[in-house]
């Protein structure tokens, strides 16, 4: 069960959650399950509210920064899906480049393109990556710290996420989840996908929050001036 309790109005704190809605053959998308699973709880003190992204390029920007001004959060964290992984990936990174696997929602297909020309060849998580991983593992919920949020959708939010939290001070990042058995089932893949209970990755992300809450340093480093990436 995600913690909950019933602080003064006054005085709460916001952490906004973003996730995906279906796109290819993922017709459930468990990040966009997430969002709204956790959206309307408290946790740690703090209300949680829950976004849904469609799978559009074209549009994802101007939803995330409506909702950053609409809310100003006290911590942002991304969602998306990443099919074929075993388990919860904390991403360090995001790259300057839509190079898409397959068409998003609206069929836009780009290579090689960047997503912001005047910025920076990366953006790093500012999330306490670490600490969030260490309560995992005390919890026995398997998750890693992944060097690669792809090319696709999930790459570009975290890249214009990590960009808003250099410029507004909130702390941000993403984490990629697993299919469910159900979201697994729903895409008819080819060869059978690692799968992990809604209800387990909806702890992690209480966990996550309370983590992010705690005091802490948040100074990460927020940009890769140059293509050192890899």
């Amino acid at each position: 069960m995600v913690p909950t309790s019933s602080p003064d109005p006054q005085s709460v704190l916001t952490v906004l959650v973003t996730g995906f809605g279906p796109f290819g053959p993922h017709t459930l998308n468990p990040s966009g399950q997430l969002a709204a699973e956790l959206d309307g709880q408290t946790i740690a003190g703090a209300r949680v509210v829950g976004r849904r992204f469609e799978t559009s390029s074209a549009t994802v920007a101007g939803r995330l920064i409506d909702a950053l001004d609409e809310l100003q959060p006290s911590v942002l964290i991304c969602l998306g899906l990443a099919s074929g992984r075993p388990a919860l990936s904390l991403e360090r990174v995001a790259v300057n480049v839509r190079d898409f696997p397959m068409p998003d929602n609206d069929g836009a297909l780009p290579v090689d393109e960047p997503i912001d020309a005047g910025g920076p060849d990366g953006r790093l998580s500012r999330l306490p990556l670490r600490a969030i991983l260490q309560r995992w593992r005390e919890h026995d919920i398997p998750g890693h710290i992944s060097n690669t949020a792809g090319t696709y959708l999930c790459n570009e939010t975290m890249y214009l996420a990590c960009a808003e939290s250099a410029a507004r001070g909130t702390p941000a990042g993403f984490i990629h989840v697993p299919d469910t058995p159900q979201s697994a089932a729903a895409a008819g893949l080819a060869q059978p996908a690692p799968t992990m209970e809604l209800a387990t990755m909806a702890r992690a992300l209480a966990l996550a929050i309370e983590v992010c809450l705690a005091p802490q340093d948040f100074a990460a480093p927020l940009a890769v001036a140059t293509g050192a990436v890899d």
